[in-house]
């Protein structure tokens, strides 16, 4: 079932990728010279956003109707409408087509901090290397907000890291000069520098580089950054300013990224020829994927840089447990919302048959619970010990006020109190013979 999945998802990646990189036949001449400010989409363009062969092809939009499809793709992205632009980009919509703003579906997705929506345009062959009024990339403007996701998201699309805008800021000038001292903009510090964020780099006008911006303070920082946020970018870049350096040819130990975890929790990457940039490069992620996220010697900040990077949350280890399934057994719900983003496979089954729900509401973990349940898990699922996760918690429960509130959570979820467990009994009978008087009054008031 896992192979098949990864199987899906490769497939998918491989037809995306031959889709935007393929020409089309009809794309030999030049394209019509645009009628407004918002420039319509080549026939190039066009050839490239369509979906696979089908029986019956979609007929391609005029000049006029290509316009009328990018302005609307462009108002759906800004009010973060997913169907929408997903509706409109079906019907020839350009993700890279820019209004009298210079600003495209895929750009706005990036400053606006919309991930689906950028997955989205990335996948219709949006151009990472397009640029906006200020001759930044959208990495720039998801360094600018803080959007460490998107530009974790960015840097696996290959994107320029060092690209220097027309202010003569990169992304990580951008992160620590306009940061308002926030833990997102830390993340996306700390995302910019493991991707390979040259640390030595000058601003183009004051020449200043990253570290000395941060390290000289208030004075060429901006006034709305805080202490805070000073304190803790400097001990990040100092973490990496040390980590950065060319470790030595005699030296076993990992260097660059690499250094955020033990030694034998990430596999040594080679140093680029230069011997100047961190070992962890967008272009293998297979190596992120690889990283033991579930283990305890990793900080959260550090789970986060490597989920942002594209670390997989669905990587079976030798227990049959994944990043994901572990948050229901340790409750945690911060790592819950880390691996979120990722999108990881709600539906995937521990050793014993069960989601993350199941052993969440067995161990009494009532926030977990309470915040899992919004999502897409099936609250219903029966595992192979054919309990349901209302049976787990009335079962393997104490009665006490925790599981009252967990069982309370999973009927207003939409659990079924009638689900019974192979010898027909009941979550509201194993109730009553517990002595659970309050769990059974709440079952019968279901």
């Amino acid at each position: 079932m896992r192979l098949t999945h990864s199987v899906a998802v490769l497939t998918a990646t491989v037809l995306a990728t031959a889709a935007c990189s393929g020409e089309s036949a009809a794309s030999s001449g030049p394209s019509p010279p645009p009628t407004s400010t918002l420039a319509p989409a080549s026939p190039t363009s066009i050839s490239r956003l369509s979906s696979p062969p089908t029986k019956k092809s979609q007929a391609k939009p005029d000049t006029k109707e290509q316009q009328r499809l990018n302005e609307q793709l462009i108002a759906a992205v800004w009010e973060n409408d997913l169907r929408r632009a997903s509706n409109l980009i079906a019907r020839g919509a350009d993700v890279n087509a820019k209004d009298n703003t210079v600003q495209s579906a895929y750009l706005i997705s990036t400053s606006e901090g919309y991930l689906e929506l950028l997955d989205l345009t990335l996948k219709h062959c949006a151009d990472v290397d397009s640029k906006d009024s200020f001759n930044g990339t959208g990495l720039i403007r998801a360094a600018d907000r803080g959007h460490a996701d998107i530009a974790g998201r960015l840097i696996q699309a290959d994107i320029k890291i060092n690209h220097i805008n027309n202010l003569g800021w990169t992304a990580l000038h951008e992160a620590i000069i306009l940061g308002d001292g926030s833990r997102r903009y830390v993340d996306t510090v700390r995302v910019l520098i493991a991707a390979g964020a040259d640390l030595r780099l000058k601003s183009q006008r004051d020449q200043i580089t990253p570290a000395r911006y941060v390290s000289r303070g208030s004075r060429n920082v901006s006034p709305d950054s805080s202490t805070r946020y000073l304190k803790a970018t400097r001990e990040s870049l100092r973490f990496y300013v040390r980590a950065w350096k060319p470790t030595s040819r005699r030296s076993n130990k990992p260097s660059g990224a690499c250094s955020l975890l033990p030694n034998a929790e990430m596999p040594r990457l080679p140093r680029s020829p230069s011997g100047r940039e961190p070992a962890l490069r967008p272009k293998t992620p297979a190596a992120v994927r690889r990283c033991c996220l579930r283990s305890p010697k990793i900080t959260l900040p550090s789970r986060r840089l490597l989920v942002y990077l594209g670390a997989d949350p669905d990587a079976f280890d030798d227990q049959h447990d994944t990043p994901w399934l572990v948050t229901g057994v340790t409750g945690s719900v911060d790592m819950l919302e880390v691996l979120l983003p990722a999108r990881p496979d709600l539906s995937i089954r521990n050793r014993f048959g069960g989601t993350s729900l199941t052993p969440a509401s067995e161990r009494g973990h009532v926030a977990y619970v309470r915040r899992v349940v919004p999502t897409d898990i099936d609250v219903n699922h029966i595992n192979n010990l054919g309990w349901t996760a209302l049976l787990e918690a009335v079962i393997l429960g104490d009665g006490s006020k925790r599981y009252q509130q967990i069982v309370t959570i999973l009927l207003d979820a939409g659990a079924d109190a009638s689900i019974a467990d192979r010898e027909g009994i009941t979550p509201l009978q194993h109730a009553q013979r517990r002595g659970q008087r309050e769990v059974a009054r709440i079952l019968r008031n279901a």
